[in-house]
């Protein structure tokens, strides 16, 4: 399987980052690791993560990474990161 981000995604990214950066910019970067890791993991198991029933006919599902929820959605031999947040933020 092969594994890309969305701009959304990596967007979300960029507003995590920026978000913890100024109280800890070290926590910061680790979290962003963590995430960006996180994936690679779908790569062998790809239905790892809870379906979302909502999106059907699209197979979405969703990880959670420690306090963050990671939605992505496979499409044939690829998975998409679709989006991610915290999971305190309201969605």
């Amino acid at each position: 399987m092969e594994l890309k981000w969305t701009n959304k995604a990596l967007s979300d990214l960029t507003r995590l980052y920026e978000f913890l950066a100024p109280i800890d910019k070290r926590a910061a970067a680790n979290t962003v690791r963590s995430l960006t890791a996180a994936p690679a993991k779908l790569c062998n198991n790809p239905r790892l993560g809870g379906k979302l029933e909502e999106f059907n006919p699209r197979e979405v599902r969703r990880i959670l990474v420690g306090n963050y929820e990671m939605r992505y959605e496979i499409e044939q031999s690829t998975i998409y990161v679709l989006r991610l947040w915290h999971t305190r933020e309201e969605r």
